[in-house]
């Protein structure tokens, strides 16, 4: 059987989708997958060993559309569904699979605060689209691959940050998903541990701003790697503290722990950190929890919050309540509640 699994964007959004790669192709001998993104996000999937062949979306759909067609796919995947997507299936005209993306939903909560939101994941909601072929969920939780050429060197990183660090993703792709960098500044100006600021070029700026206030501690990595290194510092961290965004979603398939910050989004539109069944039963013959592993921090109570499913540039309200409002002492709390009991073989990132 021949399957086009398709998700355009982005970062997280693709990994989210592993699951139901890894899934499919374990679970149906006969299966050939594909997959088609967008060129920028091609590095996501590209050491996927699930993976057939991948596919990149042209600039011209329509040219797109003719390469697919000439794949004569049985089956197709949409785990984007859009317009576009919906363009796609029309032009293959073979039987496809979407998953339910709760627009109405999510409408209902952000501009009404009429909460009919379902309690499940997305990687759930992802996995229904193949359960008619006997596919189940695993438990085995998300999937991200660094070729070896790609993995972080020691002498990559400064001397001091050799023996453990904290990763900081200081970056989102809405002003309103982002932890304020005054916020950022105490955070790490309090922080008794090496840090590691995480982001894309574009958060080079702040990162240096915050990485000025003690360059020994602060190591601004934010646009000198690229993804898979970023992904791979991500990977050595002894913990990740991220906004609602791509890396917190690649620290949750590398089964790192985690303190999530939310600012105008919810966990509950289905989009928290991921980590499978298979390793909560881990956790839990440990004497741990994955509430514990895992931490999601936000301002509840304000009444416009959710005011996006996605994010804005700036707050609507102007106050900036749901980051501005975040408990600083008691994200430093969980920091050190975990240091403290980090297990010894964990003690060091190791090259």
């Amino acid at each position: 059987m021949k399957f086009l699994i398709i998700r355009f964007s982005s970062i997280g959004d693709i990994v989210l989708t592993t699951p139901v790669i890894r899934c499919l192709k374990k679970q149906i001998l006969t299966a050939e997958l594909h997959y088609l993104t967008k060129p920028a996000f091609a590095g996501i999937l590209e050491a996927n060993p699930y993976l057939d062949r991948l596919h990149l979306l042209k600039d011209d759909l329509n040219e797109t559309i003719r390469e697919m067609r000439e794949q004569d796919f049985d089956y197709i995947i949409d785990l984007h569904h859009n317009l576009r997507t919906f363009r796609v299936k029309w032009g293959l005209s073979k039987k496809s699979f979407s998953f339910p993306k709760l627009n109405i939903e999510k409408w209902l909560i952000t501009a009404l605060k009429i909460d009919r939101l379902p309690r499940s994941h997305i990687v759930d909601r992802y996995m229904k689209t193949v359960e008619s072929f006997g596919v189940r969920n695993d438990g085995a939780g998300l999937d991200y691959f660094i070729p070896d050429s790609e993995k972080i060197k020691e002498k990559d990183i400064p001397a001091s940050h050799h023996l453990g660090y904290i990763g900081i993703v200081i970056g989102a792709a809405h002003f309103t998903k982002k932890f304020p960098i005054e916020k950022l500044k105490t955070l790490c100006a309090n922080i008794d541990h090496p840090v590691i600021l995480l982001g894309g070029q574009q958060d080079r700026t702040d990162g240096e701003e915050i990485a000025n206030m003690d360059p020994v501690k602060i190591y601004n990595a934010c646009g000198k790697f690229s993804l898979h290194e970023s992904a791979d510092l991500v990977r050595r961290a002894k913990l990740i503290i991220s906004n609602d965004t791509g890396f917190m979603h690649v620290a949750a398939a590398f089964k790192r722990p985690l303190i999530s910050i939310w600012g105008n989004t919810i966990p509950e539109f289905g989009m928290y950190p991921y980590y499978g069944d298979l390793f909560s039963k881990t956790l839990q013959a440990q004497g741990r929890t994955l509430s514990a592993f895992s931490e999601t921090m936000e301002v509840k109570g304000l009444s416009c919050r959710p005011c996006s499913k996605i994010g804005h540039d700036k707050c609507p309200k102007r106050h900036f309540k749901c980051m501005r409002l975040q408990n600083d002492q008691e994200i430093e709390e969980k920091i050190y509640q975990y240091l403290n009991r980090l297990p010894k073989d964990q003690a060091t990132i190791g090259f």
